[in-house]
């Protein structure tokens, strides 16, 4: 591929020396970043960090889009108020609120069901399967025969992993394709809700805040893992037994300040660091705005539709406080890219790997080809992009998995597609089910006429051909919910098993629907396989490039963030958003006092007020603030995934939890700016002070290990 440079699969390790605080690295590149960690104070060894089996690493797990840690040996798990929010709002009702009231169970036995979707994730195991994943591809493939191929491969390797049922596997790719790593995480699925302050506390100042700075949020709540009396994973059941947990994190309430060092342990979700210039302008011109459109009129007809019902705006709490954040985030990416052109600075470091690959690079037109299948991924998203406008109704999408299910059930198990195997039809009907508590039936027609109001809009160039004829009015919808058995949660699951004539012989109008949607869905997903085959072929080579040529400068290798277990450090610090003023690094108690309202997201319990007026501080004061630390900023690497990820001090020990990052850095996803980019934690001497002065949650304090200051 190069003329100087072979990239082994261990991709050389990395840079001699990294970037100040930037890179999400996978835990086995630790060791190799040990004077980066030494230069910032970090004291715990890199090989024991790179230790999936040791402490503190063993202690860090997934809950499934966001992370979290144990902190007791008896399962208990502390991750973000935002990432428990669905269990919390699952439990809640008009007449027992535990959203508005907080909710706090005293014994085991009070602790409630966190429900289908609540899994907590323990990453036991990651190898490199590059070789069996890409090893003999035919260079004549098409990208479709490509694409299905890898396909097939990751699948064998995961039946292969789970001959373990209580293990769930998976092998995502690294660096766009170049690496692929199996990661076997035993899957728990019995969680309990254990304790979640009020949104008084854990949502204090709710969407306004979001991502701003200062901010004094409680973002933190308490799980609980059960499992069977035999120790392994088993279906919630009354008899379940709390995990034990092999390791936890020790808590640390003697504080941080100003400059110290921290590590952060988690999932992050996406980011985007080596994408191409056209690819940031196709997002900040094309899709981000479209998304910015799309998700805002949906929020005004949620707002519309559940005006005045108080149960209704319980079920879409959860659903609106989701697409409230992606959101803002879409919006602050908007912003970074007007603020600062990103697009532009890539342009410039696109121009230097290009004159470089010219010189080390092989004589085929690796580039020339990049060019053009990216352009092709990006008209094919537009389409997907329409589709999914189209679709905007609950109830059609679970109509439209049913459909899929017994179509892909007539094929022998390894040959269906990711996500219709056996092994996904737990998640399929935890989905189904999980609609009880966030449906109703006027609120998504509301929502799916709508949609299909600004479906409409769309330049007919864009949308999917031969879709426009299969679509209903937005008129005659009253016809298709008044005639649908699928609102009936029982009669949704029963449709489970089902053979694929039973539905093409329904007589369901959202069932009807699926089965005719279905030849148009199938030529999209036809298109997208031929597309990725295409990029698994090109991408990895511009990868490999990329590294060697970073690597050639010195510069940081990690991997873009794909949800897997990653470290990321960083130190205690504030920054600068513009000329003239300095931010942070910690807000107190002493702001939610001056921040709040009587209205809401400003409003605060009276027991915190009542706290502060008395300064009951004890043992969590600050010794320099004089007073009880809310949140604090670190230049810590972080992105979506990594809420409730645990921060913890140079020995390991748990000081905080990563939730947010300042509107500045909502960029960081596509260009870390080590001037402006930082993250927002919860200060765990908030969290205990809360927990001692404010909720009484004495039982939790006695649970965990809690290293308080020295007198």
């Amino acid at each position: 591929m190069f003329k100087s440079i072979v990239l082994p699969v261990a991709l050389l390790g990395v840079a001699a020396h990294a970037v100040a605080d930037e890179g999400q690295w996978q835990p086995h590149q630790l060791p190799q970043l040990k004077s980066e960690l030494k230069r910032i104070g970090i004291t715990m060894p890199a090989e024991k960090l790179a230790d999936l089996s040791k402490h503190p690493m063993s202690a860090i797990v997934s809950l499934g889009g966001c992370s979290a840690s144990f902190v007791s040996p008896d399962g208990l798990v502390v991750t973000n108020h935002h990432c428990g929010y669905g269990a919390i709002q699952r439990n809640s009702t008009p007449e027992k609120n535990y959203i508005v009231d907080g909710f706090l169970a005293r014994t085991r036995a009070e602790e409630l069901p966190g429900g289908p979707n609540s899994l907590v994730y323990v990453t036991e195991k990651v190898e490199n399967v590059t070789e069996r994943v890409l090893k003999d591809l035919g260079a004549n493939m098409s990208g479709r025969e490509r694409s299905e191929t890898i396909s097939s491969r990751i699948k064998a390797l995961i039946a292969e992993c789970e001959s373990d049922k209580a293990y769930r596997c998976s092998v995502p790719a690294f660096h766009r394709g170049l690496e692929y790593y199996r990661i076997r995480q035993l899957m728990i699925r019995d969680v309990r809700l254990v304790y979640a302050p009020s949104d008084k506390i854990g949502n204090f100042g709710g969407d306004i805040d979001n991502y701003e700075w200062p901010r004094q949020t409680g973002d933190y709540t308490f799980l609980r893992a059960y499992v069977g009396k035999d120790g392994r994973p088993a279906d919630p059941s009354p008899d379940n037994v709390p995990y034990k947990s092999k390791d936890f994190l020790v808590v640390s309430s003697e504080g941080l300040k100003n400059g110290d060092p921290i590590l952060l342990a988690g999932y992050p979700g996406r980011t985007s660091r080596y994408k191409l210039p056209s690819e940031i302008r196709f997002a900040r011109d094309v899709d981000y705005p479209a998304k910015v459109k799309t998700i805002t009129a949906d929020l005004d007809v949620i707002a519309a539709a559940t005006k005045g019902n108080a149960a209704w705006d319980v079920r879409y709490a959860s659903v609106a406080k989701s697409l409230n954040n992606v959101l803002k985030k879409t919006q602050g990416l908007l912003d970074g890219f007007a603020r600062k052109d990103i697009a532009a600075i890539k342009d410039v470091q696109d121009a230097e790997f290009r004159a470089w690959y010219a010189k080390n690079g092989s004589a085929s037109d690796l580039l020339g080809q990049l060019d053009t299948v990216i352009a092709a991924d990006m008209a094919l998203s537009r389409q997907e992009a329409a589709y999914a406008e189209a679709t905007n109704s609950d109830l059609l999408k679970s109509a439209r998995t049913l459909y899929r299910l017994a179509q892909e059930r007539q094929k022998p198990d390894a040959q269906r597609e990711s996500g219709y195997q056996e092994r996904d039809l737990s998640f399929i009907k935890a989905r189904l089910t999980r609609l009880e508590q966030s449906f109703v039936t006027n609120v998504d027609q509301a929502r799916w006429a709508a949609a299909l109001g600004r479906y409409a809009q769309i330049d007919a160039k864009l949308r999917p051909q031969g879709l426009d004829a299969l679509l209903p009015k937005a008129d005659s919808l009253d016809t298709f919910y008044k005639n649908t058995e699928l609102a009936d949660t029982a009669k949704r699951l029963a449709w489970i098993g089902k053979d694929a004539d039973a539905f093409r012989k329904s007589n369901d109008p959202f069932i009807q629907l699926a089965v005719r949607l279905n030849d148009a869905a199938g030529k999209l997903e036809d298109a997208r396989k031929d597309i990725d085959g295409n990029l698994d072929r090109t991408i990895p080579q511009y990868m490999a490039a990329v590294i060697a040529w970073k690597k050639s400068q010195g510069k940081p290798v990690y991997p873009d963030a794909n949800s897997t277990l990653r470290v990321t450090y960083g130190t205690v610090a504030p920054y600068s958003p513009r000329d003239g003023l300095v931010k942070g690094p910690f807000t107190t108690v002493e702001g939610i006092v001056e921040k709040a309202t009587d209205k809401d997201p400003f409003l605060v319990p009276a027991a915190l007020t009542k706290a502060v007026q008395e300064k009951r501080y004890g043992v969590f004061k600050d010794p320099v603030l004089n007073t009880v630390p809310v949140n604090f900023l670190s230049s810590a690497d972080t992105t979506g995934g990594n809420s409730g990820s645990a921060v913890m001090n140079k020995r390991g020990e748990l000081v905080g939890l990563n939730f947010d990052s300042t509107y500045e850095s909502i960029t960081k996803d596509w260009y870390f700016d080590t001037a402006i980019t930082r993250a927002i934690h919860v200060d765990i001497r908030y969290m205990l002070w809360v927990m001692k002065e404010v909720d009484g949650a004495d039982n939790l304090l006695k649970e965990m290990t809690i290293k308080y200051p020295k007198k």
